[in-house]
């Protein structure tokens, strides 16, 4: 095997492993089956920028050219802190993971955890799963426009969820919302 057909079969094992491990604890832990009391059927559209987001990082491909040592371990940070994000983001939340953005009659305001420091750590580690995705896949060009529509579906998730929760639980959240960043740390 030639040192190019290793790095693609490196590559693919990267990405791989790194999906299925953000992956598992899902439905692992699985999500909330009882009735929302209150849900908001807008985050849909940030779901769908989202995945244009994820399907454009993915349409460079692994283009046959052998791809730098740094570019696989990036691709691996990137792709473990999402494992590391989603698993310790689903177990904070609990009962409380939900798929759509909605709330339980007697949700409670999670802070701990990776919600210690981002208010969303799940998106996080969708994030963190786009940028190990383009870091092996994505030219410059489809990365620029993987990250643009995927940051606009996140901050349409954000601004639903936020209200949701802004609604629910008054000047608590909105203390918590000024003291933690939304997804990025150290980014209000």
């Amino acid at each position: 095997m030639d040192r190019m057909d290793r790095t693609s079969v490196c590559a693919i094992v990267i990405l791989i492993s790194g999906f299925v491990a953000w992956f598992l604890p899902f439905p692992m832990r699985g999500w909330s089956r009882t009735a929302p009391q209150r849900r908001d059927p807008k985050w849909l559209w940030g779901l769908l920028l989202e995945v244009l987001g994820y399907a454009v990082a993915g349409a460079g491909g692994l283009r046959g050219a052998t791809l730098p040592a740094w570019r696989l371990a990036l691709a691996a940070i990137f792709l473990a802190l999402a494992a590391v994000l989603s698993w310790t983001g689903t177990r904070s939340l609990g009962r409380f993971l939900r798929f759509a953005a909605a709330l339980d009659a007697d949700h409670q305001l999670v802070r701990s955890g990776p919600y210690r420091f981002v208010r969303h750590p799940i998106y996080a580690s969708m994030l963190c799963l786009l940028l190990g995705t383009a870091s092996i896949a994505a030219p410059p060009l489809l990365f620029a426009i993987a990250l643009g529509l995927f940051v606009a579906g996140t901050e349409i998730r954000v601004h639903v969820e936020d209200r949701l929760l802004a609604d629910r639980f008054g000047e608590e959240f909105r203390a918590y919302r000024r003291s933690t960043a939304a997804y990025i740390p150290l980014l209000r």
